[in-house]
């Protein structure tokens, strides 16, 4: 592999976190959790809790630890709930101003969070999820002979990259990716990529990293 392949390979995607600024999600201790989780029940009579049955439930957690709850009954009412939250390995404490704390058991991965034995699914912006590719990618430590950067986003927050030069030659990484408001962030075996990103209607996509003075406009497939 020509040495400004390997190179540019190696600033595409490994970008670690010593660069990150104190906020940067990066620096979160359980990333994975961050986002939109959306619970539905599989009953048509709903599960029932404290007297009344819910047919649904969406909890978003954000990184400066704060979190919304909207809990959809049977009857059509909506049950909302915000505050902060208090996380280790195995609980979860949720903390408001209005209510006790409550403190539940939890398991997660990157894209499956258990509260209480309820199965929560996470879901990614609208229209992030697709196979995109760029032609274009400027910035300082960009070779001149790369040729298209193709990047595949699931819905279920899986993702591959592959890299390729002029003279044919490619590489891939594959991974899972968590994100933040503008943030996303491709973890995989050898470390992970920090960049800002913009949807641009349904079919463009761009990613930016100011540090590094790199932009990729990436084309839907």
């Amino acid at each position: 592999m020509i040495k400004t392949f390997y190179f540019f390979w190696l600033f595409i995607l490994s970008l670690f976190s010593c660069n990150a600024v104190a906020d940067d999600i990066t620096e979160f201790d359980y990333p994975f959790l961050l986002g939109n989780w959306y619970w539905f029940s599989n009953q048509k009579e709903g599960i029932e809790n404290e007297g009344e049955s819910y047919r649904a439930m969406h909890v978003m957690f954000k990184s400066d630890y704060h979190f919304s709850m909207r809990l959809l009954r049977i009857d059509g009412k909506v049950e909302q709930w915000t505050g902060n939250y208090d996380i280790d390995d195995t609980n979860i404490t949720f903390i408001s101003a209005d209510d006790d704390d409550q403190i539940h058991t939890y398991l997660l991965n990157y894209n499956r969070f258990v509260l209480d034995g309820a199965q929560f699914t996470k879901l990614a912006p609208e229209h992030l999820a697709g196979n995109w590719r760029a032609k274009n990618i400027s910035g300082q430590d960009v070779a001149d002979n790369i040729s298209e950067f193709a990047l595949s986003l699931r819905p279920d927050f899986l993702f591959s990259v592959e890299i390729s030069n002029q003279a044919g030659k490619t590489k891939q990484h594959r991974g899972v990716y968590y994100l933040e408001d503008d943030q996303i962030v491709l973890l995989y075996e050898e470390g992970q990529h920090d960049s800002r990103f913009v949807l641009n209607g349904h079919n463009t996509l761009t990613l930016t990293n100011k540090y590094f003075g790199m932009e990729a406009i990436l084309n839907r497939e």
